[in-house]
Parts: structure tokens; C-alpha cells; sequence
């Protein structure tokens, strides 16, 4: 590469390096921290609209969606999120917060791998209902269903169904209470619940 090149590329790079910085000024005074240079890029609303999600639900650029992921409105997707319904659909309600890390899947290979190819990939729907809260790095295992307005603790693995209103936490996770606190904002009478 020639000396002329190189300095092209250098010139670049530093209006590139200007550029960002003055969109990194901007997400500052917007959320009042540092954002990922995926966040500088994109608009997390943008991201789930293109998703195909619901209005208002947001999502930061690094979550993986795979299959089919069906997310309703005024949900929130956290950084690092894994969205598999690559094996019979994934349903995320409305209203619901998916913490970072979240790992939520439709299909497992265990059989599979331990029959050394002989047997099938498993698959099964997983189902996320509204105003449901997975703390950080839960993971929900394929067939599952978590009922509405339910709160999973962080590092917590579901592996079978929790009802609606429970608390549960833990590996597995483990109903640790029914009829979780209910929010001191009355609910809206016109949601479409």
C-alpha cells in the first residue's frame, strides 16, 4: 500500500473517529450515560420494528433473533438477549422486560448429540405472556410457558411452565410465591390484554 493510500485511510478514520464522537455527545445528553457503538448506529426502536415486534417495543442491536420470534408491544429486549424460535415459534407478550443475558429458546439438541445423530433435534413453542419480567441471564428451555404479569429471578433456568402472578427463582427455577406484587399504577382500561 502506497504512503498516499495509507494517509487516505488515516484521513478517514479520522473523520469516522469525529463523526462518532459527536453522536456519542448526543446519546450522552439523551440517556445521561455512555452507549455501544451498536447504540450510536441504531435506534433500539428501529431495531425491533425491523423485527417485525410490536409498537413500542425496543431492543439494543447485539440480540440474536432467530426463527420465529413474535414479540408484543412496549416490550424491552436488553443487550446480549437470545430470541431462538427457530423450533415451533417464540410468543413474548406485552409490556414485558427481557433483562441482558436472557436466553430463551424453542428447540434442544441433547438427544440428539447423545445418540450420536440417531435421534432428532427436539422442538416445542415457548410462550412469554404480558407483563412478564426475566431478570438477568434466566434462560427459558424449550416448551415452556410463563404466564402473565410473572417475575423470574436472575441466573434462573425454566425449564417447565410457571403460572401467572408467580415469583419464582433459582436452577431450576422454583415458584417461590404466587400473586407477585401488583404494580401501584392502576392498569390501563383500554389495553388490548
Amino acid at each position: 500500500m502506497s504512503l498516499n493510500a495509507v494517509e487516505n485511510v488515516e484521513d478517514w478514520l479520522a473523520r469516522v473517529r469525529d463523526y462518532l464522537a459527536v453522536l456519542a455527545a448526543r446519546k450522552r445528553s439523551q440517556f445521561g450515560r455512555r452507549v455501544s457503538l451498536g447504540d450510536l448506529l441504531t435506534e433500539r426502536a428501529d431495531n425491533a420494528a425491523a423485527c417485525g415486534f410490536g409498537e413500542g417495543t425496543t431492543m439494543y442491536d447485539n440480540v440474536l433473533v432467530l426463527g420465529d420470534v413474535r414479540v408484543g408491544r412496549h416490550s424491552w429486549i436488553g443487550p446480549g438477549c437470545i430470541l431462538d424460535g427457530s423450533g415451533g415459534g417464540l410468543e413474548i407478550g406485552d409490556w414485558c422486560s427481557i433483562s441482558a443475558g436472557v436466553q430463551i429458546y424453542t428447540h434442544h439438541t441433547v438427544n440428539r448429540s447423545i445418540s450420536l445423530g440417531r435421534l432428532p433435534i427436539d422442538y416445542a413453542p415457548t410462550k412469554i405472556g404480558h407483563g412478564v419480567y426475566l431478570g438477568p441471564n434466566a434462560i427459558v428451555q424449550m416448551g415452556a410457558t410463563i404466564g402473565d404479569k410473572a417475575v423470574i429471578g436472575a441466573n434462573s433456568l425454566v425449564n417447565r411452565d410457571i403460572p401467572a402472578g408467580a415469583v419464582a427463582y433459582g436452577s431450576p427455577a422454583r415458584i417461590r410465591r404466587l400473586n407477585a406484587p401488583s404494580s401501584p399504577v392502576p392498569p390501563d382500561p383500554t389495553a388490548a390484554w
